[in-house]
Formats: C-alpha cells, sequence, structure tokens
C-alpha cells in the first residue's frame, strides 16, 4: 500500500465521534466534524455514492453498517480499495465480537473496542483482521483478560489465517465447486446478458499446518506443461483468491499452491463471459378474453444433456394484480397462486435434462383495461433452480492433495453445483 491512514473513526448516524484511534499524530478529533460536513454537502450531488471525500489535505475514505459510520482519514496517496476493504473487514471483525455492529454495542464493549483497533491497524497499516485468531488473545469478558495472554503464533509468522495446535482425529477437506448463471433474455428471445459467476468453497478439518495443491484443467496451465486440451481446458477470468493463496507462485506456473485456513471459506472466485445458453427455457403466452378473464399457457424445456437433472425448480409468472380464482393445470410440478408476489408459483422438484413440461392457467379479472393489462405484464419470469454433479464452465478439479509433516492420509471431496442467479425472461 502505498500510504497509510492517519487515523480510524466511528460515528453515529449524527456524525458525533463514538471511538477513534489515532495512528500517525497528523489529524485531530475535529476532522471528524468537517468529514460529517462534507458528507452532507455531497447528499444532493449525484455521485453522492462516492466512499470517498476530500478536503484540505485530508481524504477521508468511509462506509455505513446499520446506524454506524467508518473512516479513515489521510493526509497520505492511499490505495483506497485497500483501505475501503479494511474497513469491511472491521465490520466482520465486531460482528465476530458483538453479534451485531451498531451504536449500542460500541458503547457496551468500548474496552475491546480500543484493544482490537490496537491490533487491526498498526501505524496507520492494515494487520490482523482475522477475527478468529484476534479472539485467541482479545477476550470480551473482563475476568478472562485478567490472565496475561500470549499472542498466538498466527500474529507473529506469515500466516496470520491459521493457527499452530489445531487437530483432528478425521481429516478432511470439503470443495464445493459452486457455479451460479445470470441469464437475461428479452421479448424477443434475444439474449441481452449471460454470465457465470464461480466460486471454489471450502471446509477444511486438517490437522496441524497442512499444504494444499489444488489443480484444475486451466488452459494456460496445460498449455505450459505442454498437454493437450481438445476442447476440456476452459478459460478463466476475474480470477480472486484468498489470501491464503501464494500469488507469486500462481503468477509463476498456475499452481494454486496454499495453508488453508481452519473452517469453511472462499478459496477463489472466478468469471466466464462466455454466451451461455439457458439451461431452462421458458415461454408463456398471455390471452384476455373479453374484459373479465386471463389465460396464461406457459412451456418450460430443460436445454441440458439426459443425465443431468435440476432439482428445487421455481418458475414465477407475473400475473395481473387484480386477478383472483385460479384454475391451474401442469403437467409436471404443483403452482400456486402467490398474490403477495402478483405471481403464480410453479414447483418442479425433479427437472431431468431433455425434458418439456406446460402449465395452463385462468384467472378471472374483477375490472381491467387494455392499458392496465400491459402494465401488469411489464415484471419478467423468474426461474431458480440447482443441478448438482454439474457445471456451465466445464470446470474440473484434477487433483487436490494435501501434505503435512505428520504424514496423515486426508480424504478430500469434491462436489460440483449450477444454480440460477439473476435468470430473468422478459414476456414484453
Amino acid at each position: 500500500m502505498a500510504g497509510a491512514a492517519s487515523a480510524l473513526f466511528l460515528l453515529d448516524i449524527k456524525g458525533r465521534v463514538l471511538v477513534w484511534r489515532d495512528y500517525r499524530g497528523d489529524v485531530s478529533a475535529a476532522q471528524a466534524e468537517r468529514f460529517f460536513t462534507k458528507l452532507i454537502e455531497k447528499e444532493g450531488d449525484p455521485q453522492s455514492q462516492d466512499p470517498v471525500v476530500y478536503d484540505n489535505g485530508v481524504t477521508y475514505m468511509f462506509i455505513q453498517h446499520s446506524n454506524v459510520y467508518l473512516m479513515t482519514a489521510t493526509r497520505q496517496n492511499c490505495n483506497a480499495a485497500s483501505l475501503l476493504f479494511f474497513l469491511h473487514r472491521v465490520v466482520d471483525v465486531f460482528k465476530h465480537y458483538f453479534e451485531e455492529l451498531e451504536e449500542e454495542s460500541l458503547r457496551d464493549n468500548f474496552v475491546v473496542v480500543y484493544e482490537l483497533l490496537d491490533e487491526i491497524m498498526d501505524f496507520g497499516y492494515p494487520q490482523y483482521t482475522e477475527a478468529k485468531i484476534l479472539s485467541e488473545f482479545i477476550k470480551t469478558d473482563a475476568y478472562r483478560m485478567e490472565v496475561t495472554q500470549r499472542p498466538p503464533m498466527a500474529v507473529t509468522n506469515a500466516v496470520s489465517w491459521r493457527s499452530e495446535g489445531i487437530n483432528y482425529k478425521k481429516n478432511e477437506v470439503f470443495l464445493d465447486v459452486v457455479e451460479s448463471v445470470n441469464i437475461l433474455v428479452n421479448s424477443n428471445g434475444q439474449i441481452i446478458r449471460s454470465d457465470v459467476v464461480g466460486a471454489l468453497k471450502m471446509r477444511t478439518y486438517l490437522s496441524g499446518m497442512p499444504e494444499c495443491k489444488l489443480g484444475l484443467n486451466d488452459r494456460v496451465l496445460l498449455e505450459a506443461q505442454g498437454r493437450a486440451t481438445k476442447g476440456k481446458a476452459i478459460d478463466l477470468e476475474d480470477i480472486k483468491f484468498h489470501q491464503c493463496v501464494r500469488l507469486a507462485r500462481f503468477e509463476n506456473d498456475r499452481t494454486i499452491s496454499f495453508i488453508p485456513p481452519d473452517g469453511s471459506f472462499d478459496l477463489m472466485t472466478y468469471r466466464l463471459s462466455t454466451q451461455v445458453k439457458p439451461l431452462i427455457w421458458v415461454e408463456a403466452q398471455v390471452e384476455k378474453h373479453s374484459r373479465s378473464r386471463v389465460e396464461i399457457m406457459v412451456k418450460a424445456r430443460s436445454q441440458f444433456k439426459e443425465r443431468s437433472t435440476a432439482t428445487n425448480v421455481e418458475i414465477m409468472v407475473p400475473v395481473p394484480a387484480d386477478a383472483s380464482s385460479p384454475n391451474v393445470r401442469t403437467s409436471m410440478g404443483s403452482a400456486a397462486y402467490a398474490p403477495e408476489n402478483d405471481a403464480l408459483l410453479w414447483k418442479i422438484r425433479s427437472f431431468p435434462g431433455g425434458k418439456e413440461y406446460m402449465l395452463r392457467a385462468e384467472f378471472t379479472l374483477p375490472s381491467i383495461t387494455d392499458e392496465e393489462a400491459t402494465q401488469e405484464r411489464k415484471a419478467p419470469i423468474r426461474v431458480k433452480f440447482e443441478i448438482p454433479y454439474f457445471t456451465v464452465s466445464g470446470i474440473q478439479v484434477r487433483y487436490l492433495k494435501i501434505i503435512e509433516k505428520s504424514g496423515y492420509q486426508a480424504l478430500p471431496w469434491v462436489r460440483y453445483i449450477t444454480m440460477a442467479g439473476e435468470y430473468e425472461l422478459r414476456l414484453i
């Protein structure tokens, strides 16, 4: 980071200082008042969502959580993204200690708050923001704080996210490859938005300090190793790793090497911007009969291979707000009128690939005009589903090795899941 924060302020919703910590001695408590004045001035500005404010040589970066503002002030040229990310991590730490971060919890625990502020930042540079590690030597109960606590090894070595001495009778690693499909289709059936957001979610129950190595069917890696790809390799974009991954190693030879935190964490996220064929295609026809009845016919078709099956499929079809007395028939699953959402909810527990199902519904309308009918159908059809043992991108975990100096054998479990993200099909 190019520069350091001068101070960290915690303010209430009216801009009054609840807690603040001066790290470099070049700003004063009066800066909080100047910040809040500038913030009020920005409220009428169309760019008021900007989380950075500059005034008279001081740069303020802030976020709001509940009824509390978290703000850093600096006179140096800082990496704004790094400090804003740090503030979000501070929120996570406080929520770990107080269940919820709000003005009352800060007032009730100001002693612990100051101890945390001393540990998470040093001379304006972010330090330890892993709540599990901090809780080993900063205790919320006063009587537990009377005993002098030795800082855990995680604070004094390079692995700040994992403590030493962890022991399990059964050593296991669970890796879930989860992909969310985002689709937006216009009324002409054209796909106007299509992307896949993926995450490698891990749960580790490993003893000691294990070294893990993960291999994917990454095109760059396979080509560097001189292996034939033949369409099985993938190109990942916007890769983001957990801090435990050795970035230099990845940039050098594309190897994902890391010492994992204990418990659950997201090892990696990625995105694919290639055109994705809608996995479940939905068409709807709406017919008005005079002014008293509307008939809706919905056709749902699965567009993936027969060996895969979508589960917990939900198709939400918008209907006029004043519709009543529904008469619904489906070829598969069950459908119910959800008046609170002005929609018809069609649920299909199991939807195999290459299948097509139908729904017909009739609604009576107390009173309606053509203009009102057109207005009502502006809401899109929304689809939810999960497809286990399937990925859109074709990502594969080629290997997951766990090496620990004691030589124990660990069991890795890998699971693939594809689900609907923002999956919408417009009617008009």
